[in-house]
């Protein structure tokens, strides 16, 4: 039980024991969870995909885990980088580090270099826990401490480990719209029960059902329960982008995949968050 201080390469971490003897990793660079032991059949189980050739130095993304984006998802908003600045930024500690700690959590404030980008004055909490049973919640909660009407788009970029990505499959999308930007954002219909993944995937789901089944092997399955993240974007490199990609080892794309927990592109996106007001989203996986 408790949260301990670690090192992930040089950057600084917290290390969350949850009462069942599971852990979650935290970097406070990026607010970046970038590990989730689960015990399965009495010995951890790694339920995150984290590149062998990841970067664990300021300023660089960390490639896997579960990168933050903010304020935009992709190149959706103001800034030129990739996902907004949210996951290369430095946040702060603001809870407790001790035996008897139950919680993480991570908070940044803009900054005089966030607003040469994006020009609004923020404070995001981003709480990290695990329930008695080892479900990881992560909870982000944005407070606009500005007076005029902030936009944002945003999502958690979820990267699962499995041990082929030809095995898995994702429940829960049918009957739902898609962006397909593998075929230039042409929207279409999920009309198939399963999606799965024998090539490059990239689509951005909306208004999609708040559980999703991700049946990662034949024998785990994880459940992704999300609130005021309507969008579900599911993304898998494959062959030529993994190679093209140096924190990505190049057959690692048949070891992972991603489901994002977005507010990217359907109802409601962007959020138009008020003067002085509060929005926030929270995503649980469990184990099924």
């Amino acid at each position: 039980m408790g949260v301990e201080e670690k090192r992930v390469g040089e950057l600084r971490a917290l290390k969350l024991t949850g009462p069942d003897g599971s852990t979650v990793t935290v970097a406070t660079h990026g607010a970046h969870v970038v590990s989730w032991e689960k015990n399965v059949g009495g010995r951890p189980e790694e339920l995150l995909f984290l590149s062998s050739k990841a970067v664990f130095k300021a300023p660089k993304s960390i490639r896997g885990g579960i990168p933050i984006c903010f304020p935009q998802f992709g190149n959706l908003g103001p800034c030129a980088a990739q996902h907004g600045f949210a996951r290369n930024s430095e946040w702060t500690l603001t809870s407790e580090v001790s035996p008897s700690a139950t919680a993480i959590t991570l908070t940044m404030e803009s900054s005089e270099e966030s607003l040469k980008v994006f020009p609004y004055e923020f404070a995001i909490n981003f709480i990290v826990t695990l329930s008695d049973a080892g479900a990881l919640i992560t909870r982000m909660e944005v407070v606009n401490n500005g007076t005029s009407v902030m936009p944002f788009t945003c999502a958690l970029h979820t990267y699962f480990a499995t041990p082929d990505v030809s095995q898995v499959s994702i429940e829960g999308l049918m009957g739902t719209e898609y962006l397909d930007y593998m075929q230039d954002r042409k929207q279409m219909s999920q009309t198939e029960n399963a999606v799965g993944f024998a090539k490059e995937v990239d689509c951005i789901y909306m208004d999609t059902p708040d559980t999703l089944k991700l049946h990662c092997s034949p024998t785990r399955t994880i459940l992704l329960k999300k609130t005021g993240l309507p969008d579900a974007v599911v993304w898998n490199p494959w062959i030529a982008k993994a190679q093209a990609m140096g924190d990505f080892g190049d057959d690692e794309y048949k070891t992972m995949f991603c489901v994002e927990a977005a507010l990217a592109k359907g109802s409601g996106a962007p959020v138009q968050l008020g003067g002085g007001m509060q929005w926030a989203c929270e995503q649980e996986l469990s184990v099924a």
